[in-house]
């Protein structure tokens, strides 16, 4: 999408591309897999965005995998990530927000080092507020 693409950047706008998969009145979850990179105004980068309203979200591949780093490609480290990430966005369009437990997988990853410490799963505190 043209559209969305920042050229000073060398991004796209997240929110953009978000507003493209807005669905009609389905009940399930959208989640779209961008492999470029994404950003939103006042940060350099962001793995993904959801909107809770539409039930949509966006998650960008991009700096997941090894070989952006100038390291050697690690497939299954790109598919936690990638699924860590997924899960996260996903957790937004059920209602819930950043998680202060750095294990939880709705803690904000602000860098792949916090992608690569927490979990792949809801934690204690966050699993009960899912709405459904």
């Amino acid at each position: 999408m043209a559209q969305a693409y920042n050229s000073e950047r060398k991004q796209y706008l997240s929110s953009r591309l978000l507003a493209s998969l807005k669905k009609s009145e389905r009940e399930e979850r959208v989640v779209g897999i961008a492999d470029v990179d994404l950003y939103v105004p006042r940060l350099n980068f962001v793995f993904g965005e959801a909107d809770i309203v539409s039930g949509t979200a966006i998650v960008s591949l991009w700096r997941l995998r090894q070989e952006y780093y100038g390291l050697a490609p690690g497939e299954a480290l790109f598919l936690e990530r990638a699924t860590k990430e997924i899960v996260h966005e996903l957790g937004h369009t059920f209602g819930l927000g950043h998680c202060p437990n750095n294990k939880c997988v709705m803690h904000f990853s602000n860098s792949l080092a916090d992608t690569d410490l927490k979990e792949a799963s809801f934690c204690s505190s966050c699993r009960p507020k899912i709405i459904f």
